[in-house]
């Protein structure tokens, strides 16, 4: 593998993975319509478009990728739900558009960026196991798992070997702390900007807090495998948010109330993702824990310029 494609690769998981590939000598195309750009983009040859468009693919025809990683998303649970047929178009077909054009461009290896937290809905077993149901509950959920299966159709048609990466919740420097997802970064910003920390529902709802460079990690060894299938990628503990809000308000030595607000619609209770199977397939394992991925991710905010912080929706 010497040339690798990367959508999404300006943004925030995307910037720290393509740092990686660099700094391992491969070269590296980014694909990223900039609509999430983190303020510290690689220093690569990059395409400003969509990542299903006809520009894109004509790109990779040009570039000859050896493998793809798929990053690029369009939207969360929340926007998703509000329009799910729009949120298929603009999301589900890029997708599947750009699976296509990395076939036709001669791509061997196909790895994508699915979604753990939503893919299993609520389970009655935790941590849950890639060998468990699929049972999305959100529009979002619903098409993480379409893509994995039309992924794994076409791979089967062209002989392509492709993996299906279903993460935990990532977080860590990098992130945008003004959308509407991404409960670390904004409550970074939220503190940075003298605004008090936000909790939907009761806090007592869980995830799977995964570190981004972890997940980098994975998708690296991911690329270099031959493994296909799904895989998740977490660290196989529950975190509450109220748990985590707290650990960021304590990290940032400053006194703030927590803002209750209504539990947001469309979102499972409890995730967490066992990864074993990552352990076996790619020999990978979370090394970054929460307390310590969290006092990272704040010190790197923190150490931001005011205008960085972005507006708060």
């Amino acid at each position: 593998m010497k040339r690798v494609a990367v959508t999404g690769g300006a943004g925030f998981i995307g910037s720290h993975t393509v740092d990686r590939l660099v700094g391992a000598g491969l070269q590296v195309l980014v694909i990223d319509d900039q609509t999430h750009p983190c303020p510290e983009p690689p220093d690569v040859e990059t395409l400003n478009a969509d990542c299903g468009s006809e520009e894109a693919a004509q790109a990779l025809s040009r570039f000859k990728p050896d493998a793809v990683l798929h990053l690029a998303s369009k939207g969360g649970v929340q926007v998703a739900a509000r329009d799910p047929g729009a949120h298929v178009k603009r999301s589900l077909a890029s997708s599947i558009a750009l699976y296509d054009a990395a076939i036709r461009a001669g791509a061997r290896r196909i790895v994508t960026a699915s979604s753990g937290g939503t893919i299993y809905g609520d389970s009655k077993r935790l941590p849950a196991r890639e060998t468990f149901p699929a049972a999305p509950l959100s529009a979002y959920g619903a098409a993480k798992r379409s893509e994995e299966v039309y992924l794994a159709a076409l791979g089967r048609r062209h002989g392509v070997a492709t993996l299906a990466l279903r993460y935990g919740n990532v977080y860590g420097p990098r992130q945008d702390g003004t959308g509407e997802a991404g409960v670390v970064a904004i409550t970074c910003t939220r503190l940075l900007t003298n605004q008090t920390p936000r909790v939907f529902g009761d806090g007592l709802q869980t995830r799977d807090f995964v570190f981004v460079g972890d997940v980098a990690d994975a998708n690296v060894a991911a690329l270099g495998s031959k493994r296909s299938g799904e895989l998740n990628v977490g660290t196989g503990q529950e975190t509450s948010v109220a748990d985590l809000v707290g650990i960021l308000v304590s990290s940032s030595g400053r006194e703030a109330a927590v803002e209750m607000a209504p539990a947001k619609e469309n979102e499972v209770r409890r995730v967490c993702l066992d990864p074993g199977r990552a352990r076996i397939w790619l020999d990978w394992r979370p090394r970054v824990d929460v307390r310590q991925g969290l006092g990272t991710t704040w010190a790197w905010f923190a150490a931001r310029p005011a205008e960085m912080t972005g507006r708060i929706r």
